[in-house]
């Protein structure tokens, strides 16, 4: 049985307002637009899409967002709630305002690190810069790999997959197809072509000692050591979390150019 259409508050009242301007402007939403139909809109400078908030005058559903970024959504993997007329692609509710502020902040973070943001700050960093030499060529990938790196940080969390580290310095930014084999900046410059692990298991993977399944599975080289198997802890059959479809074509050049 499906869940029952939820209403808005229309027109939202002043601490509904003020709520919604608060959360949206921290979560790096902080360009206004006008309200519609009870909803109040925001978009950044640096994220793709459009946020929409409102309140829900059910019970138990307080806050609303509506989002219009595709790609957004199809990462966000929260369920979804039936609201007539939002305007957004797909809507979700949240019992305490406290969610509606983590939904927004994985919203910002997935809209300026999926797929074309990257590309778009690579290339206005990089447009005036010269090419003709290897240390120019250089200088340019450098900037490509941080801003690479910012963007996986944004799309995995600050946190790696396997072990569940977050400390930054300890994680590092690795592409699946390698930068000099990517035929394009767009593939260099995507985050389904990059994982963010910990040093030990980036090198690992970067090596070709291990692989993963398009659906996490961690495949272990021959070439692996026991020792090394044990400090990977592979013994509790870990597997990665958070893979798209979208990784899929990257993992299986991965695959094939290490003898999996």
């Amino acid at each position: 049985m499906s869940e029952p259409a939820l209403t808005v508050e229309t027109p939202p009242s002043f601490v509904l307002s003020e709520e919604a301007h608060k959360a949206a402007y921290e979560s790096g939403f902080r360009i206004p637009l006008e309200t519609r139909n009870g909803w109040i809109g925001y978009r950044s400078t640096t994220a793709q899409g459009e946020v929409w908030i409102a309140r829900s005058t059910a019970p138990g559903q307080a806050w609303l967002l509506s989002l219009t970024h595709t790609g957004v959504i199809a990462e966000i993997r929260l369920p979804t709630a039936q609201v007539p007329n939002a305007p957004g692609v797909a809507s979700y509710a949240f019992p305490i305002l406290g969610d509606l502020y983590v939904a927004l902040d994985r919203a910002y973070k997935l809209g300026v690190s999926l797929p074309d943001a990257p590309l778009a700050v690579f290339e206005k960093a990089t447009a005036d810069l010269p090419r003709s030499t290897e240390v120019e060529r250089l200088v340019i990938q450098r900037k490509g790999q941080d801003i690479f790196r910012d963007a996986l940080m944004d799309y995995w969390n600050c946190r790696c997959p396997m072990t569940g580290i977050t400390e930054p310095a300890l994680l590092r930014a690795s592409h699946i197809v390698a930068w000099a084999d990517c035929e394009t900046d767009a593939l260099r410059l995507n985050v389904h072509n990059g994982l963010l692990l910990s040093a030990l298991w980036d090198a690992a993977f970067d090596a070709g000692l291990v692989s993963f399944s398009d659906d996490g599975e961690v495949l272990r080289s021959p070439a692996l050591s026991d020792a090394a198997a044990s400090a990977l802890d592979l013994e509790t059959n870990l597997f990665l979390t958070g893979l798209t479809p979208e990784h899929a074509p990257n993992l299986a050049r991965h695959r094939a150019r290490h003898g999996f």
